[in-house]
């Protein structure tokens, strides 16, 4: 697990920015919508709307707009309809890219995809080109002022855990199947643990390093894609070195 919380602990950063904007609203509107659509509107009965209803209360969204949204997937409510499409490609200095789009019209995306990765050293690659590399786990951000490594142990393996990352000065990420994300953070209420960040990831296999200069290349080209209404995630398998991460803070 090197790597991974070394770029977790940016997008941490990035992420209360990405709060102040609009575009998240935007992007867990879509996301509540398709969950709804493909497997109905009631949470206890649908994982996926549950985790994207979780995620979006997180994020202060008003109750009114989530059930819109899950009306509109459910068709109690007209709205539009999305196709999820998912590109891969390259980024500087080769790191891989997994690019989830949520879209109403295909054809804008991947022209808008392209021109975002042409702008910034990137390349969009065939399917099947990077995917290979990552694998799909639900993760989970524990404090590690809320629980120490033996308790989350102790507390965890049953509900389903598979990994534990402690490279962060400040989290542990909880790593786990993806079907039992419920169960992981189900156990870790019982338990009254505090944690953030519960989400479906695409965690690469193996990691590149990058110094300072093109972790800077990097992170701009997915702050650039991330940026576009029409994306619902970023995943790359980039490592941050530690003077490159000490550089970046700096």
């Amino acid at each position: 697990m090197s790597g991974h919380s070394k770029w977790a602990t940016i997008k941490r950063k990035k992420a209360a920015t990405d709060q102040k904007r609009g575009s998240l609203f935007t992007k867990l509107v879509k996301e509540i919508t398709i969950a709804a659509k493909m497997g109905g509107g009631d949470p206890n009965g649908n994982p996926r709307l549950r985790l994207a209803i979780d995620t979006a209360r997180a994020n202060s969204m008003p109750m009114d707009n989530i059930q819109r949204a899950v009306k509109k997937g459910t068709g109690e409510l007209e709205g539009v309809t999305y196709d999820e499409i998912t590109y891969e490609g390259y980024g500087p200095a080769g790191i891989a890219l997994i690019i989830e789009t949520a879209t109403d019209n295909r054809n804008r995306t991947v022209a808008d995809i392209r021109h975002i990765m042409s702008r910034n050293n990137g390349s969009l690659g065939e399917s099947g080109s990077v995917a290979w590399m990552f694998q799909r786990k639900g993760t989970v951000d524990v404090l590690k002022s809320a629980a120490d490594e033996d308790q989350l142990m102790e507390i965890l393996l049953d509900a389903g855990l598979e990994d534990l990352s402690d490279d962060d000065d400040n989290y542990y990420t909880v790593i786990t199947d993806v079907r039992q994300l419920e169960d992981v953070k189900k156990a870790l209420d019982e338990a009254a643990i505090a944690y953030e960040n519960a989400k479906i990831d695409l965690l690469p296999e193996n990691y590149i390093e990058l110094e300072a200069d093109d972790a800077e290349k990097v992170i701009k080209l997915i702050d650039a894609l991330e940026n576009n209404d029409d994306i619902q995630a970023v995943y790359s398998n980039m490592e941050i070195s530690e003077s490159a991460m000490n550089s970046l803070n700096g």
